[in-house]
């Protein structure tokens, strides 16, 4: 979850500073107001959870002082600059030195509010990816986000544990929606790169240019960022739509590898989207780079794939969107049940996650099934939708897990409310329980 981001202004004259607070303030935003520059990095620490106006020319430490220390404390935190007239050189150098940008006073307020906007967008987007990287530096904890006890899942984990100690480049396809980013966040997380720099590109969303410079540089006057390869140096680097690279982009790339020698110093994780497209990754890329990247190679199962896994994901991610929506868990019917175990799944869990949401908004609204939305998903299927055909042992086994797992949860774990709800004696229940990997201390 993202966190309320403020706005720090920081001038030392009170009406400038309380006119920019109130300004701000109905535009929206949750201000902070400071006499001075010591005073407010007594307050700014890294992390800040939000960006900072503040004017250049002030008594004791002025604003590029304060810029600099802030800078030191968090290169990623935006600092917008207030300028008298005359100060544009200076309003340059603060510019150089990482401020987001600058104001030239009389400024107009309209202008002010838009480039807060910016930097608030931009300082919500790195807090939420520290977040996530803080997240999936422990190996542990990322592992346990590969969710599902289908053979398929079990081998991914095993394979995860097993390349992700290894040293060697890998790379990793699958169709969209199955988790290939989430699986090199794991592989890094359980290597012994962990404690460095994990680095993606997502080279499908550059044009060639920008592209070949985020890889190889040379940077902009502009960009304070490394190259790619520079700046993953040591750690990993992941390459997201690697089938997007041009030949003469794949022949530098190869020089990157070839230049490292054995074991690389930077390990790189290729992911290819091709197989939604019926191709390869050995169809796009160069003979010479597609083996040296193949080595070590994994394919993600797709989500039809993986049997009762998908009801487990969905009440996994129906009860998430039930709590952030603050209604009822949703109840789901054997019928339902079993469509969702039969539907094809073309965007794999990612379409399932939009499901889950779109039924617990349906739900909350008190209208609309699951069966509707799997339609409305899959126009050219017949209504049963089924993909292959599975015994019906499976699907009473699927929702009869589903349904245990969905009462225990509601309950917390609460043994007696669950035979009381299902009308089970306490055998039975434990009995199932135990068939289908639940445990009690999972739910309290």
């Amino acid at each position: 979850m993202s966190k309320v981001m403020k706005i720090a202004i920081v001038d030392d004259e009170q009406d400038m500073r309380q006119s920019i607070s109130q300004w701000l303030a109905l535009s929206g935003f949750d201000t902070e107001i400071y006499a001075g520059a010591e005073e407010a990095l007594r307050a700014l620490g890294p992390d800040y959870p939000g960006i900072v106006i503040t004017d250049i020319r002030m008594p004791g430490m002025d604003g590029m002082q304060l810029l600099k220390k802030l800078m030191a404390t968090d290169s990623a935190l935006p600092v917008i600059m207030i300028t008298g007239h005359g100060d544009v050189p200076m309003a340059v150098e603060a510019m150089r030195l990482g401020a987001h940008d600058f104001l030239e006073k009389p400024f107009n307020p309209e202008r002010m509010t838009e480039l807060a906007k910016q930097a608030v967008a931009a300082r919500r987007l790195t807090l939420d990816n520290r977040a996530l990287r803080r997240e999936l530096s422990h190996g542990e904890h990322i592992m346990n986000k590969l969710i599902g006890s289908s053979s398929s899942m079990e081998r991914l984990r095993e394979d995860i544990l097993d390349l992700g100690q290894a040293d060697g480049h890998v790379l990793i396809d699958g169709e969209t929606g199955t988790g290939k980013t989430l699986v090199a966040h794991a592989l890094h997380a359980v290597g012994s790169r962990s404690g460095r720099k994990f680095v993606l590109v997502a080279c499908g969303a550059l044009e060639e240019e920008a592209l070949t410079r985020r890889l190889f540089g040379p940077v902009l006057p502009d960009e304070s960022r490394l190259p790619a390869v520079e700046e993953a140096r040591g750690g990993t680097l992941v390459l997201e739509g690697v089938e997007t690279l041009s030949d003469a982009q794949q022949e530098r790339l190869l020089g990157v590898i070839n230049e490292q020698g054995a074991p690389p110093e930077t390990r790189i994780i290729a992911i290819s989207n091709l197989q939604d497209e019926g191709r390869t990754s050995e169809d796009a890329l160069r003979a010479d780079l597609f083996y040296r990247m193949a080595s070590l190679r994994m394919t993600l199962p797709p989500l039809r794939a993986r049997g009762e896994d998908i009801l487990t994901l969905f009440n996994r991610f129906a009860e998430q969107f039930s709590e952030e929506y603050g209604c009822d868990a949703l109840t789901v019917s054997a019928q339902e049940a079993a469509q969702l175990l039969q539907a094809p799944w073309p965007g794999n869990v990612r379409q399932l996650i939009n499901v889950a949401e779109r039924a617990v908004l349906q739900s909350r609204r008190g209208q609309g099934t699951i069966t509707s939305l799997l339609m409305s998903d899959n126009d050219e299927m017949a209504p049963v939708m089924t993909t292959e055909g599975k015994p019906l042992k499976e699907y009473v086994e699927a929702f009869e897990r589903m349904l245990i797992d969905n009462t225990m949860r509601r309950h917390k774990g609460s043994i007696a409310a669950v035979m009381d709800e299902l009308c089970l004696p306490r055998r039975t229940l434990n009995e199932k329980m135990a068939k289908y990997g639940l445990h009690r201390s999972d739910y309290t």
